[in-house]
Protein backbone atom coordinates (compact mmCIF):
# COMPACT_ATOMS: atom_id res chain seq x y z
CA UNK A 1 0.00 0.00 0.00
CA UNK A 2 1.65 3.19 -0.91
CA UNK A 3 1.91 6.27 1.08
CA UNK A 4 1.84 9.53 -0.85
CA UNK A 5 4.31 7.72 -3.03
CA UNK A 6 6.72 7.66 -0.14
CA UNK A 7 7.25 3.54 0.18
CA UNK A 8 4.63 1.21 0.95
CA UNK A 9 3.43 0.46 4.25
CA UNK A 10 4.37 -2.58 6.84
CA UNK A 11 1.57 -4.90 8.59
CA UNK A 12 2.08 -6.97 11.59
CA UNK A 13 -0.62 -8.74 14.28
CA UNK A 14 -0.09 -9.74 17.42
CA UNK A 15 -2.04 -11.42 19.63
CA UNK A 16 -1.99 -11.69 23.28
CA UNK A 17 -4.18 -13.77 25.96
CA UNK A 18 -4.58 -13.35 29.55
CA UNK A 19 -7.43 -15.33 31.81
CA UNK A 20 -10.48 -13.32 30.22
CA UNK A 21 -9.92 -11.91 26.75
CA UNK A 22 -7.77 -12.06 24.01
CA UNK A 23 -6.49 -9.04 22.44
CA UNK A 24 -5.53 -8.56 19.00
CA UNK A 25 -3.12 -5.89 17.62
CA UNK A 26 -3.04 -4.54 14.11
CA UNK A 27 -0.37 -2.37 13.58
CA UNK A 28 0.36 -0.39 10.58
CA UNK A 29 3.61 1.33 10.24
CA UNK A 30 4.13 4.16 7.56
CA UNK A 31 7.92 4.52 5.48
CA UNK A 32 10.16 6.85 7.55
CA UNK A 33 10.55 9.83 7.61
CA UNK A 34 6.73 10.13 8.25
CA UNK A 35 6.91 7.16 11.05
CA UNK A 36 3.55 6.46 12.53
CA UNK A 37 1.94 3.62 13.87
CA UNK A 38 -1.62 2.89 14.31
CA UNK A 39 -3.11 0.22 16.34
CA UNK A 40 -6.66 -1.22 15.74
CA UNK A 41 -7.67 -3.58 19.00
CA UNK A 42 -10.10 -5.97 19.01
CA UNK A 43 -10.69 -7.70 22.43
CA UNK A 44 -12.46 -11.71 22.76
CA UNK A 45 -13.89 -11.40 26.29
CA UNK A 46 -14.31 -15.19 27.91
CA UNK A 47 -16.77 -14.77 30.08
CA UNK A 48 -18.48 -17.04 33.06
CA UNK A 49 -22.42 -17.46 32.82
CA UNK A 50 -23.33 -15.07 35.45
CA UNK A 51 -20.78 -12.49 34.10
CA UNK A 52 -22.77 -13.08 30.84
CA UNK A 53 -26.05 -12.18 32.31
CA UNK A 54 -24.42 -9.08 33.39
CA UNK A 55 -23.27 -7.91 29.79
CA UNK A 56 -26.88 -8.61 28.50
CA UNK A 57 -28.66 -7.05 31.38
CA UNK A 58 -26.48 -3.65 32.23
CA UNK A 59 -24.09 -3.19 28.71
CA UNK A 60 -26.92 -4.32 26.31
CA UNK A 61 -24.98 -7.08 24.31
CA UNK A 62 -26.97 -8.83 21.97
CA UNK A 63 -26.82 -12.62 22.30
CA UNK A 64 -25.91 -15.02 19.02
CA UNK A 65 -26.37 -18.45 19.29
CA UNK A 66 -24.41 -20.44 17.10
CA UNK A 67 -25.94 -23.96 18.02
CA UNK A 68 -27.16 -26.43 15.68
CA UNK A 69 -31.11 -26.34 15.03
CA UNK A 70 -31.63 -29.30 17.40
CA UNK A 71 -29.69 -27.98 20.42
CA UNK A 72 -31.52 -24.33 19.54
CA UNK A 73 -34.86 -26.09 19.48
CA UNK A 74 -34.71 -28.10 22.64
CA UNK A 75 -33.52 -24.77 24.28
CA UNK A 76 -32.26 -21.22 23.90
CA UNK A 77 -32.12 -17.87 25.14
CA UNK A 78 -35.38 -15.71 24.73
CA UNK A 79 -34.95 -13.29 21.98
CA UNK A 80 -31.50 -14.26 21.01
CA UNK A 81 -30.23 -14.51 16.98
CA UNK A 82 -29.98 -17.37 15.69
CA UNK A 83 -27.29 -17.68 13.24
CA UNK A 84 -25.99 -21.54 12.85
CA UNK A 85 -21.71 -21.76 12.93
CA UNK A 86 -22.50 -25.44 11.17
CA UNK A 87 -25.77 -26.29 9.02
CA UNK A 88 -27.18 -30.00 8.25
CA UNK A 89 -24.92 -31.52 5.22
CA UNK A 90 -27.82 -32.48 2.75
CA UNK A 91 -25.29 -33.20 0.05
CA UNK A 92 -25.80 -36.13 -2.20
CA UNK A 93 -22.33 -36.71 -3.12
CA UNK A 94 -20.95 -40.30 -2.95
CA UNK A 95 -18.34 -39.41 -0.15
CA UNK A 96 -20.75 -37.28 1.68
CA UNK A 97 -23.21 -40.29 1.16
CA UNK A 98 -21.06 -42.54 2.76
CA UNK A 99 -19.71 -40.02 5.75
CA UNK A 100 -23.49 -39.26 6.61
CA UNK A 101 -24.27 -43.16 7.05
CA UNK A 102 -21.49 -43.38 9.35
CA UNK A 103 -22.28 -40.42 11.18
CA UNK A 104 -26.08 -41.60 11.56
CA UNK A 105 -25.13 -44.72 12.92
CA UNK A 106 -22.43 -43.75 15.48
CA UNK A 107 -22.74 -40.15 16.92
CA UNK A 108 -26.04 -39.44 15.35
CA UNK A 109 -27.41 -42.94 16.89
CA UNK A 110 -25.96 -42.15 20.41
CA UNK A 111 -25.75 -38.76 21.00
CA UNK A 112 -28.26 -37.20 18.50
CA UNK A 113 -25.46 -35.18 16.76
CA UNK A 114 -26.80 -33.86 13.22
CA UNK A 115 -24.39 -34.39 10.47
CA UNK A 116 -23.15 -30.76 9.26
CA UNK A 117 -21.04 -28.97 7.48
CA UNK A 118 -19.91 -25.07 8.01
CA UNK A 119 -22.03 -22.69 7.29
CA UNK A 120 -20.38 -20.61 4.33
CA UNK A 121 -22.87 -17.48 5.08
CA UNK A 122 -22.26 -17.03 8.75
CA UNK A 123 -20.61 -14.03 9.03
CA UNK A 124 -22.94 -12.35 6.32
CA UNK A 125 -26.01 -13.59 7.92
CA UNK A 126 -25.04 -12.07 11.34
CA UNK A 127 -23.48 -8.71 9.51
CA UNK A 128 -28.03 -8.83 8.43
CA UNK A 129 -28.91 -8.63 11.87
CA UNK A 130 -26.55 -6.81 13.54
CA UNK A 131 -23.57 -3.49 12.51
CA UNK A 132 -20.07 -4.73 13.68
CA UNK A 133 -19.91 -1.86 16.07
CA UNK A 134 -22.67 -3.51 17.77
CA UNK A 135 -21.96 -5.34 21.35
CA UNK A 136 -22.17 -9.41 20.87
CA UNK A 137 -22.45 -12.01 23.32
CA UNK A 138 -22.30 -15.41 21.18
CA UNK A 139 -23.06 -18.77 22.55
CA UNK A 140 -22.85 -22.28 22.20
CA UNK A 141 -23.24 -25.39 23.83
CA UNK A 142 -19.87 -26.25 24.56
CA UNK A 143 -17.90 -23.32 23.96
CA UNK A 144 -15.67 -24.11 21.28
CA UNK A 145 -18.34 -23.29 18.41
CA UNK A 146 -18.63 -19.42 19.78
CA UNK A 147 -14.69 -19.12 20.04
CA UNK A 148 -14.37 -19.86 16.59
CA UNK A 149 -17.45 -17.88 15.55
CA UNK A 150 -15.91 -15.08 17.68
CA UNK A 151 -12.84 -15.54 15.36
CA UNK A 152 -14.36 -15.48 12.27
CA UNK A 153 -16.84 -12.12 13.38
CA UNK A 154 -13.69 -10.17 14.53
CA UNK A 155 -11.85 -10.92 11.64
CA UNK A 156 -15.16 -9.24 9.72
CA UNK A 157 -14.47 -6.32 11.61
CA UNK A 158 -16.59 -7.19 15.47
CA UNK A 159 -14.51 -5.57 17.95
CA UNK A 160 -16.82 -6.02 20.65
CA UNK A 161 -17.20 -9.50 21.55
CA UNK A 162 -17.84 -12.25 24.15
CA UNK A 163 -18.18 -15.26 25.10
CA UNK A 164 -19.39 -18.00 27.82
CA UNK A 165 -16.14 -19.93 28.38
CA UNK A 166 -17.72 -23.20 29.15
CA UNK A 167 -20.86 -22.85 27.28
CA UNK A 168 -24.47 -23.11 27.73
CA UNK A 169 -23.92 -26.21 29.60
CA UNK A 170 -22.73 -24.12 32.54
CA UNK A 171 -25.88 -21.97 32.92
CA UNK A 172 -27.57 -23.04 35.97
CA UNK A 173 -31.78 -23.13 35.44
CA UNK A 174 -33.48 -19.90 35.66
CA UNK A 175 -30.50 -17.50 35.03
CA UNK A 176 -31.97 -16.40 31.91
CA UNK A 177 -35.09 -16.12 30.37
CA UNK A 178 -35.71 -19.45 28.23
CA UNK A 179 -37.17 -20.74 25.19
CA UNK A 180 -37.89 -24.45 24.89
CA UNK A 181 -38.94 -27.68 26.45
CA UNK A 182 -35.43 -28.14 28.53
CA UNK A 183 -33.07 -26.05 30.60
CA UNK A 184 -29.84 -24.71 28.51
CA UNK A 185 -26.93 -26.56 30.18
CA UNK A 186 -29.48 -29.96 29.26
CA UNK A 187 -30.08 -28.84 25.40
CA UNK A 188 -26.80 -31.12 24.52
CA UNK A 189 -28.15 -34.36 25.38
CA UNK A 190 -30.07 -35.98 23.07
CA UNK A 191 -29.47 -39.76 21.61
CA UNK A 192 -29.63 -43.31 23.29
CA UNK A 193 -26.79 -41.75 25.72
CA UNK A 194 -30.06 -39.67 27.37
CA UNK A 195 -31.68 -42.94 27.87
CA UNK A 196 -28.39 -45.07 29.56
CA UNK A 197 -29.02 -43.16 32.92
CA UNK A 198 -32.77 -44.57 33.42
CA UNK A 199 -31.83 -47.80 31.62
CA UNK A 200 -29.03 -48.36 34.64
CA UNK A 201 -31.03 -47.63 37.35
CA UNK A 202 -34.67 -49.95 36.30
CA UNK A 203 -30.99 -52.49 35.75
CA UNK A 204 -29.32 -51.85 39.04
CA UNK A 205 -33.44 -51.83 40.79
CA UNK A 206 -34.14 -55.27 39.37
CA UNK A 207 -30.75 -56.47 40.61
CA UNK A 208 -31.75 -55.36 44.61
CA UNK A 209 -34.85 -57.16 44.12
CA UNK A 210 -33.80 -60.19 42.61
CA UNK A 211 -30.90 -60.43 46.24
CA UNK A 212 -33.45 -59.66 48.49
CA UNK A 213 -35.90 -62.24 47.20
CA UNK A 214 -32.78 -64.93 47.21
CA UNK A 215 -31.85 -63.74 50.44
CA UNK A 216 -35.43 -64.18 51.91
CA UNK A 217 -36.64 -66.52 50.12
CA UNK A 218 -34.31 -68.81 49.22
CA UNK A 219 -36.35 -72.14 49.05
CA UNK A 220 -38.58 -70.46 46.92
CA UNK A 221 -35.92 -68.80 44.81
CA UNK A 222 -34.76 -72.00 44.73
CA UNK A 223 -37.91 -73.69 42.80
CA UNK A 224 -38.44 -71.15 40.45
CA UNK A 225 -34.31 -71.52 39.19
CA UNK A 226 -35.63 -75.39 38.75
CA UNK A 227 -37.93 -74.40 36.04
CA UNK A 228 -35.34 -73.20 33.89
CA UNK A 229 -33.21 -75.89 32.00
CA UNK A 230 -29.43 -76.32 32.83
CA UNK A 231 -27.31 -74.76 30.03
Amino acid sequence: MAARGLGSCSWSTTLSYSSHFRTSSLVIKAPRPLWRSYVIRAEVKFVNAEEAKQLVNTEGYSVVDVRDTSQFGRAHIKSCYHVPLFIENNDNDIGTIVKRTLHNNFSGLFYGLPFTKPNTEFVQTVKSQLPPESKVLIVCQEGLRSAAAADRLEKAGFDNIACISSGLQSVKPGLFDTVGSTELQDAGKAGLVTIQGDISRVLGAILVCALLFITFFPDLAEKILGLFPAV
